[in-house]
């Protein structure tokens, strides 16, 4: 709900407040894999300061515009997060601008934790937050504000299953780098923590726990039907852990921070339907038949009968694993949940049906 879609610009406005008048002169750089970068541009250009932003050549191309529509200077870097930073670093020293970090700095964690104080203000009966981590400026910040005024509530933070840093980090009792990260939820994929930040969480953070980009999916599927939001994938893993029992918060005051909505619109087609097939909504099934005249008749009778609804078919004649005189017919059905699915299945195998389910 922020105006640049994440919590980002908080940070990043309150750092770029106090610079001097001589950084000011000088402009500011940041590297970023969108949000940051936004937060960045529209703090930088609303101080009347130059801004460079270097950002991973994989980012989603409308987080990179919206940075230069917000008037930043963008550096397609080839690479993640991590190489976008180190060509940053590179620019900085050569510019003289001052770095505005996305995580592993005072002000920054400063700004993010505001949210925190927000949360006691609006909800002083809260026993739990959960928070995303990335880098980890965002979860340091409200951790450190919850922690200090209200130290029973508890602070939970997620990472991706395929960029767990923190995590990893949290579990080896020292800051750790990946050698690689992969995961939907691009604006967390950080191959290695901060050191600031490492050191809050390792004092004000009570557990860390991953999901997965399935899970994630069907949060952000969840979010889009029951609460009307359309949350990225990072913004959504808190949303996913809840929903996965990730964390124990049965009967308890619980918040799941969405920290953000840049998604590009391209994958969220992709993550719509792996959410719907992770919650049964649908299905894909390969059946093996003998080619010939309606087979294909008996096959949707069975599923149009229990409430199924066929969307997509395929025949296959050609593959080399089938007797010659069978096909492969392959089919994608709208469900309304996993029991429906196995209503079909359990329908189709009593026919004499041979299938594989997806």
């Amino acid at each position: 709900m922020q105006l640049t879609g994440s919590f980002k610009v908080r940070g990043a406005y309150y750092k770029i407040s106090q610079l001097t008048e001589e950084e000011r002169k000088n402009g500011v750089i940041a590297c970023s894999a969108g949000n940051h970068a936004q937060g960045v541009a529209l703090a930088a250009s609303r101080n009347g300061i130059k801004s460079l932003i270097c950002v991973p050549d994989g980012a989603p191309i409308s987080k990179v515009e919206a940075s230069k529509r917000y008037g930043a200077e963008v550096v397609l870097v080839p690479g993640v997060y991590d190489d976008a930073y180190n060509r940053a670093r590179e620019l900085q020293k050569e510019t003289g601008s001052t770095f505005i970090h996305p995580f592993d700095d005072l002000d920054v964690i400063a700004g993010q934790g505001t949210i925190g104080l927000e949360l006691l203000d609006q909800l002083p009966e809260i026993d739990c937050v959960i928070v995303p981590i990335g880098g980890g400026g965002l979860i340091s910040g409200i951790a450190f504000a919850i922690k200090s005024l209200n130290p029973r509530c508890k602070v939970y933070g997620v990472q991706a299953a395929g960029a767990p840093s923190m995590y990893r980090s949290h579990q080896e009792h020292g800051p750790l780098a990946l050698d690689s990260v992969s995961t939907v939820a691009d604006g967390i994929a950080v191959k290695r923590p901060g050191e600031l930040t490492y050191e809050l969480c390792e004092q004000y953070v009570d557990e860390i726990v991953t999901v997965t980009d399935d899970e994630i999916s069907t949060a952000i599927l969840a979010l889009i039907e029951q609460q009307k939001l359309i949350a990225e994938g990072a913004g959504a893993v808190s949303v996913a852990a809840a929903m996965f029992d990730k964390v124990d918060i049965k009967g308890k005051n619980a918040v799941c921070l969405v920290s953000g909505g840049n998604i590009d619109v391209t994958i969220l087609s992709r993550v719509i339907s792996r959410g719907l097939l992770k919650t049964g909504r649908s299905a894909e099934l390969t059946i093996e038949l003998v080619d010939k005249p309606g087979q294909l008749k008996g096959v949707s009778d069975i599923i149009a009968s229990l409430g199924g609804n066929v969307v997509a078919v395929h025949h296959d004649r050609a593959d080399e694993n089938m007797d010659i005189n069978s096909c492969f017919l392959h089919i994608v059905m709208e469900t309304r949940d996993q029991n429906h699915i196995a209503e079909i299945c359990s329908a189709l195998k009593n026919a004499g049906y041979r299938f594989k389910l997806r």
